[in-house]
């Protein structure tokens, strides 16, 4: 189940770890997009922390909360433009985002596979999507201190088969969040060039999130195609058509 926006916000705007997490995830997209002018930028779950880096320059912003998880305002002084919603009926049109974020998202769904196919509905040809979910072979999801330990963890390889599953393409992978979970000042202290240590060797250790960036892939239309015969002239005709 999604958990509340409050406890959400509380972790990313009010507590030293989470804005930390907030930078390292952020840093991490910002690497896959740096930028994302004249596009329409959509974020599922939880994802608005990450989506102001696009506010200067995009054509339109949506922050999409499901129900269960309840909503907030956002962004903090500026016009709001995040919206609750049905968590796999949203109020966009089809194919009208270029770029999507899922972040808290899909492993709390209840009907993940139902979301996924939300997900491919809105996203324009050429879109991108990039999903943000707990790395079940790192540290955030075996600990309930953190938005990461609630939910069905990850592994690459399951990520990505859902996702191929579902007509998308992966075209990036990535991890986060190499520091402990910890809200100890030692940790929360040297947990920066623990990031960019983990960043360099991602084979040594495992980050605490997964970030795996998709396209959209156009399924071919379904059923047979039938060729229209090629209608012959009635035999009992041929005397009239060719007068001997």
């Amino acid at each position: 189940m999604h958990l509340d926006v409050q406890d959400l916000r509380n972790f990313y705007y009010r507590s030293t770890l989470g804005r930390a997490a907030q930078a390292a995830i952020r840093g991490r997209l910002i690497e896959l997009w740096p930028e994302a002018k004249g596009q329409t930028v959509a974020g599922f779950g939880f994802a608005v922390p990450l989506l102001r880096p696009y506010l200067a320059d995009a054509r339109r912003v949506i922050g999409l909360m499901p129900g269960p998880q309840g909503v907030m305002p956002w962004p903090a002084g500026m016009p709001n433009v995040s919206v609750l919603t049905e968590e796999t009926f949203w109020p966009i049109e089809t194919g009208h985002v270029d770029k999507l974020v899922v972040m808290h998202g899909l492993e709390t769904s209840e009907r993940p596979n139902q979301l996924l196919d939300e997900c491919w509905r809105v996203l324009g040809p050429g879109g991108r999507a990039v999903f943000i979910v707990p790395n079940r072979g790192g540290l955030w999801s075996r600990t309930d201190k953190t938005p990461f330990g609630f939910g069905r963890p990850y592994s690459a390889t399951q990520l990505e088969n859902q996702l191929k599953a579902h007509h998308f393409l992966p075209e990036a992978h990535c991890s986060a969040l190499y520091r402990p979970p910890s809200f100890r000042r030692f940790w929360l202290k040297s947990g920066s060039l623990i990031e960019k240590t983990g960043q360099r060797i991602p084979t040594v250790m495992a980050g605490g999130v997964l970030i795996v960036e998709v396209s959209k892939h156009i399924r071919p239309p379904s059923g047979s195609v039938t060729k229209d015969a090629v209608k012959k002239p009635i035999k009992a005709l041929d005397g009239l058509l060719k007068p001997a």
